[in-house]
């Protein structure tokens, strides 16, 4: 039937879990619904996408490590320069390690090979070429799941209680 974004009580995302488990929280009147998809599992009960806790859960922060995968992640394995998908993409450090730019997730975005090439050790201005979206990091380690779940036209309503996607 579908996944549900499970939303602290100060509407910052916590995890996304099943449309039963969602249910019982409803029922239990540990959450409240906020959106539903228009679907129903009974005459008066909509199908929940979007349910918030009553009590505020205290989430230790975590930190998402930098790797390789994970900026691939967040670029959502595209170009950022040309927007080409599965090809062979690598990192390319927008202000050039050569010049100072580090390893960070405001620095690093992935691109095909063609395009790191063709950029070189300049920057993106230099080079005549502009990124899709300057890069940062993601908000909480939710965030690679929440995108894989929002992609097409699927969960467009979470994208209100979502930062950054």
């Amino acid at each position: 039937m579908g996944k549900v974004l499970v939303l602290n009580a100060s509407y910052e995302p916590l995890n996304i879990t099943s449309w039963r488990r969602a249910v019982v929280l409803l029922i239990k009147g540990k959450a409240e619904q906020l959106e539903h998809n228009g679907r129903f599992l009974y005459a008066d009960v909509p199908l929940p996408t979007v349910i918030r806790l009553r009590y505020y859960v205290r989430v230790p922060y975590k930190e998402i490590p930098l790797t390789r995968r994970n900026v691939l992640e967040r670029d959502r394995h595209t170009c950022q320069y040309c927007r080409a998908k599965n090809e062979q993409l690598t990192l390319d450090h927008v202000i050039p390690r050569s010049r100072g730019g580090g390893d960070t997730w405001e620095n690093l975005v992935a691109a095909c090979v063609r395009c790191n090439v063709k950029k070189g050790s300049r920057t993106p201005k230099e080079a005549n070429m502009s990124l899709l979206t300057q890069p940062r990091r993601p908000h909480s380690s939710l965030h690679f799941e929440i995108v894989k779940y929002t992609q097409g036209n699927h969960n467009q309503e979470w994208k209100k209680y979502v930062i950054g996607i």
